[in-house]
C-alpha cells in the first residue's frame, strides 16, 4: 500500500460485517489500524464518522469515513484497483449480477439468520411479548435462512462457471460477503444442532466452505469459532429473563 494511504477500521471483533471488511483488506494486502469499539460506550470518533446510523463498521481512509460493509467492500475494490486481486468483474453485466447476490446474502440469508439466532428484539421484550412469539420468530427465521442457502447453492453453480468460488477461479465480493458470516454460521450449527451447509443438500456450498476456510485471508480475518461460541453463550445468558 502506498505510504500516503492511511486506513483505520472502526469495529468490534465478533461483528460479521466488520469481518467482511477485514477479509477484503487482507485479500488486497492492505495495512490498517484496527480500532476496537465499545458499542455500549461509542467513541466520539465513531459518532463523528457515522453520525446517521452510529454503527460499525466504518473505514476511515485518509481521514474520510466510509460506512456500511457492502459499500466499504466496493470502495476498497475501486480505490485500490491496482492493489491485489480485483474483487468485482470488469464486465458491467457480471458486476451487476455480483451486486445482486451480495444484496441477496444480506436480505435473504443474514437477516433471517439473525432472527433465528436472536428471536425477539429488545423492543419486543420490553413490550412483554410471550415466549411463544419468540419461538415462532426463531422458527420462521430458520426456515427462511435454509431456503436462502438452497438458492445460494444454485447461484454458486451459475456464478462460479466451474471454478471454486462465486467469483470463478478467484474470490469475488459475493464470496467476501458470505465469508464474513461463516464463523457465525458455524457457531449457529453448534447452538442449534442444525447443519447449515450440508454436503448432502448443498454440496457445492459445503465444498466452498472448506475451500474458503483454508484461504490465508480467511485465517487472518475470520474470528475463532470457539471464542465466538463463548461470546454467543455469554450474550444469550445475559439476555435470558431473570424470573
Amino acid at each position: 500500500m502506498a505510504g500516503r494511504d492511511d486506513l483505520k477500521l472502526l469495529g468490534t471483533w465478533p461483528s460479521p460485517f466488520v469481518t467482511r471488511v477485514k477479509l477484503a483488506l487482507a485479500l488486497k494486502g492492505l495495512s490498517y489500524e484496527d480500532v476496537e469499539e465499545d458499542l455500549y460506550k461509542k467513541s466520539e470518533l465513531l459518532l463523528k464518522s457515522n453520525p446517521v446510523h452510529k454503527k460499525i463498521p466504518v473505514l476511515i481512509h485518509n481521514g474520510a469515513p466510509v460506512c456500511e460493509s457492502m459499500i466499504i467492500l466496493q470502495y476498497i475494490d475501486e480505490v485500490f484497483a491496482g492493489t491485489g486481486p480485483s474483487l468485482l468483474p470488469a464486465d458491467p453485466y457480471e458486476r451487476a449480477i455480483a451486486r445482486f447476490w451480495m444484496a441477496y446474502v444480506d436480505d435473504k440469508l443474514v437477516a433471517p439468520w439473525r432472527q433465528w439466532l436472536r428471536g425477539k428484539t429488545e423492543e419486543e421484550k420490553s413490550e412483554g411479548k410471550k415466549q411463544a412469539f419468540a419461538a415462532e420468530e426463531k422458527s420462521e427465521g430458520k426456515k427462511q435462512a435454509f431456503a436462502a442457502v438452497e438458492i445460494l447453492e444454485g447461484a454458486l453453480r451459475e456464478c462460479s462457471k466451474g471454478g471454486g468460488f462465486f467469483g470463478g477461479d478467484g474470490l469475488g465480493l459475493v464470496d467476501v460477503a458470505l465469508g464474513g458470516v461463516l464463523s457465525w454460521m458455524k457457531v449457529t450449527e453448534v447452538l442449534s444442532g442444525d447443519k447449515i451447509f450440508d454436503a448432502a443438500k448443498t454440496p457445492l456450498l459445503a465444498a466452498w466452505v472448506e475451500r474458503f476456510s483454508e484461504l490465508d485471508a480467511a485465517k487472518v480475518a475470520l474470528p475463532d469459532v470457539g471464542r465466538l461460541l463463548e461470546f454467543a453463550k455469554a450474550r444469550e445468558a445475559a439476555a435470558a429473563p431473570s424470573n
